[in-house]
């Protein structure tokens, strides 16, 4: 099953990670997954961002994994589409929390990627650009951004573990395929020739 346009979906690649010994789910480009049980969600990030937001006295948490859709040459237009589809991607993340049991106002973030490694995919810097709004969202929203590890020129790994709150961020510095940069370039084309498909009805 794959996301097309504003159409976030439940990772569904879910495996046992023998390493951590614990039942894991992976998040691909325009996935996202909440759970309120013991497990590990895992994330590859090259321009993309990941928002992994948790209720602390819950214990319910989530991730998401999106890219800020690139606009035509009207700078307006590109702030404007990049803020709906970014508003979006959160919105369905934080939906899903709140309807598992965990209470907005106590929703706490930690947020990782945004780096540059597209260079010559685009015209805008996508990382920095998907950075910037990922912070921007958090603070108008008043959700507390406990840890951060973004921009950078590198890829991460991402290992959250959403009953406690854990991550684990690995910077692959020897990364000699370019199956990451191939995998978001084709989530922004997909992006880009996608039309809003409608609201998310948020649960208070």
């Amino acid at each position: 099953m794959s996301a097309y346009g504003y159409e976030e979906v439940l990772a569904p690649n879910h495996y046992f990670d023998r390493n951590f010994d614990i039942e894991a789910a992976k998040i691909l480009p325009g996935e996202y997954y909440v759970s309120a049980r013991n497990m590990l969600l895992v994330t590859v990030l090259g321009s993309c961002v990941a928002a992994c937001l948790r209720d602390p006295v819950t214990g319910i948490g989530g991730m998401n994994h999106f890219m800020l859709p690139e606009g035509g040459g009207d700078q307006h237009n590109l702030l404007s589409n990049s803020a709906r589809y970014g508003g979006y991607a959160m919105e369905v993340l934080i939906n899903q929390l709140v309807k598992l049991g965990a209470t907005r106002s106590r929703l706490e973030a930690k947020v990782f990627g945004g780096a540059a490694v597209l260079r010559g995919f685009t015209t805008v810097q996508v990382g920095e650009m998907n950075s910037e709004f990922v912070l921007e969202y958090l603070r108008t929203e008043r959700i507390r951004v406990v840890a951060e590890d973004l921009f950078d020129v590198y890829p991460r790994k991402v290992y959250f573990f959403p009953a406690t709150g854990r991550v684990m961020v690995r910077k692959l510095k020897a990364v000699h395929n370019n199956t990451i940069v191939e995998r978001e370039r084709d989530y922004g084309q997909r992006l880009k020739s996608s039309a809003i498909t409608g609201d998310v009805e948020l649960f208070s």
